[in-house]
């Protein structure tokens, strides 16, 4: 046998041994709680086209780019469960692993659980020890920069070291599309809450946008552009990515869902619409593909936007439609999700609200989940202030009181638990809080706290953002101060605040009666007749049967 002959056998037989030596044992992978079982794939099964080039053995790679896809439209459990089917089937390969890591971290959602971290760390702690190129070593060690030392270091600086880490890997591998689409996912993640300079969205957008064009039918270009653009001085920018995305990946209820968050936040409420009612027939294949026949995340969320546009088309009628599909609801799932105990407090809250209806809002009832609503204080304060306002409009203030009460303490146990990436709920609950003051003290005739109160109220709305979740708040502040000016006799101070107001959330139904009423008021009728005209335009095809819209028509038929 030749010399070379011999290194080579010799080479392969070290190669072999070294990769026998680094498969994970049985009893490590067996000791972690994976989420295995079938993939819950509704309508024809398609999430987008991609390829990513770092999956292991060949025989996987359509699994592997399959649970990537997914994990690019949220699909978090699914993906997961198909990048372990790729570890089942090929247990070297460390960009499974890296798979799940990413699964359960959930860039742009609410923070992992100890669980989910613990979890995490021990998944990549089996992955760090396989063997793997420079590449997959790079990807490997950019999300184990999320997890280390988890127990001792908050979420924001954990979400910024993967950031920093990913932007090694985008400029390191300029090639690599996906390396630059989870690099904007990352920068999405460790966003500025407050302020309107969106530095991160728009570094991510461009980026985003210059990949688009090559990679049309790409779910998580499409996806992060939404997210990135989902504020009111980008919105503009997402509207075309907007009517595209839920074509790219019609089988994802999420897909189908996002385009409403431009939507609205530039108010076309019929796109908004159609959106959320293919998101929710989407979500209740899901829900019987899992047996479940309770309130599911999915549906929940497309329902708070659902009913959220009907009410600014002044369509009461299938806005408590709507409500009724989950109101019966005594259960929720996933149950470690909290964002599914936010439509449950916010959708009866907004139809009460919306309405001015503030008998219906003072009696309000949280409704029962299985879980304990003290642990959510974030959609708990939602409840509390939308009784707190019908109470004081009806002149029960020692309900008023009690309901402020509530919220203070919400307020300061948020406050007391010290967690930045809460910057948003704690900002919204203080909100709320002053808000709630403000028109109990108004409606008790202490006009001067009153506005006070209102206007600290609203500078503190200036700077804080819209959480992703929410569609809108249940009632901004700034539009409670057009009101409280309206009382107040002064019309023309009340109709720049509906106008500031519009400016940032265009076509509220509220907000455009207001200024119209203002601008009447002030003896602008002009104006008056512009924004009355708007509120017929807005309801045109909802047969509502808003007092508002009559008083509008009666207008302009005698102006």
């Amino acid at each position: 046998m030749k010399p070379k002959n011999v290194l080579l056998l010799l080479g392969v037989f070290v190669c072999l041994t070294s990769c026998r030596d680094k498969t994970p044992k049985n009893s490590v992978l067996t000791s972690i709680d994976f989420l295995r079982g079938d993939l819950l794939l509704c309508g024809n099964g398609q999430f987008g086209e991609l390829k990513f080039s770092l999956s292991c053995n060949y025989e996987t790679r359509e699994t592997f780019d399959l649970a990537v896809a997914l994990l690019h439209s949220f699909q978090y459990a699914d993906a997961e469960k198909a990048f372990v089917k790729v570890i089942d089937a090929d247990p070297n390969c460390p960009m499974a692993y890296w798979g799940v890591a990413m699964s359960i971290y959930h860039a742009a959602w609410f923070p992992p659980s100890e669980k989910d971290l613990l979890k995490g760390a021990q998944v990549l702690a089996v992955a760090k020890e396989l063997s793997m190129d420079e590449k997959q070593r790079d990807y490997i060690n950019a999300i184990d920069a999320f997890y280390t030392d988890w127990e001792n270091v908050d979420h924001p600086t954990r979400a910024k070291r993967f950031e920093k880490e990913m932007e090694k890997i985008y400029l390191k591998y300029l090639e690599d599309v996906e390396a630059a689409i989870f690099y904007t996912l990352a920068l999405y993640s460790t966003r500025e809450r407050s302020g309107t300079a969106y530095k991160n969205e728009r570094k991510a957008g461009k980026i985003l946008e210059g990949l688009f064009e090559d990679n049309p039918n790409h779910p998580g270009i499409a996806h992060y552009i939404i997210h990135n653009y989902d504020n009111p001085v980008l919105a503009h920018k997402g509207l075309e990515t907007a009517r595209r995305y839920a074509k790219i990946a019609p089988s994802s209820s999420h897909a189908q869902h996002m385009p409403s968050h431009i939507f609205t936040r530039l108010g076309i409420w019929e796109e908004s619409v159609q959106s959320n009612i293919q998101s929710a027939e989407s979500a209740r294949c899901y829900k019987q593909a899992m047996g479940i026949d309770i309130g599911f995340f999915e549906e929940l969320h497309a329902i708070d936007y659902l009913v959220y546009a009907y009410l600014q088309q002044g369509d009461n009628i299938r806005a408590e439609e709507q409500y009724d599909l989950i109101n019966a609801s005594t259960a929720v799932y996933p149950l470690n999700v909290t964002a599914v105990m936010y439509p449950i407090a916010a959708i009866p809250s907004r139809l009460a609200l919306e309405n001015k209806d503030w008998k219906r809002a003072a009696n309000l009832q949280l409704q029962e989940t299985g879980l304990d609503w003290e642990a959510f204080p974030w959609q708990n304060a939602i409840h509390h202030f939308a009784k707190a306002m019908g109470a004081s409009h009806t002149k029960d203030y020692d309900l008023a009181e009690k309901e402020i009460k509530t919220l203070a303490k919400l307020y300061q146990n948020m406050v007391a638990e010290n967690d930045p990436s809460q910057f948003i709920q704690v900002n919204q609950v203080e909100i709320q809080l002053k808000t709630a003051q403000a028109w109990l003290f108004f409606k008790q005739k202490d006009t001067e706290n009153g506005l006070a109160l209102m206007q600290e109220a609203v500078a503190l709305e200036r700077k804080t953002s819209l959480h992703p979740l929410s569609p809108g708040d249940v009632l901004p502040a700034i539009e409670l101060l057009g009101d409280m000016l309206l009382e107040m006799n002064k019309p023309d101070e009340a109709l720049i605040a509906y106008e500031e107001n519009l400016s940032k959330t265009p076509k509220r139904f509220n907000g455009i009666y207001g200024a119209a009423i203002a601008a009447k008021n002030s003896g602008n009728l002009e104006k008056a007749t512009h924004y009355f005209k708007q509120l017929i335009a807005l309801t045109k095809n909802s047969d509502s049967v808003r007092r508002e819209v009559e008083e509008a028509k009666e207008f302009i038929a005698h102006s």
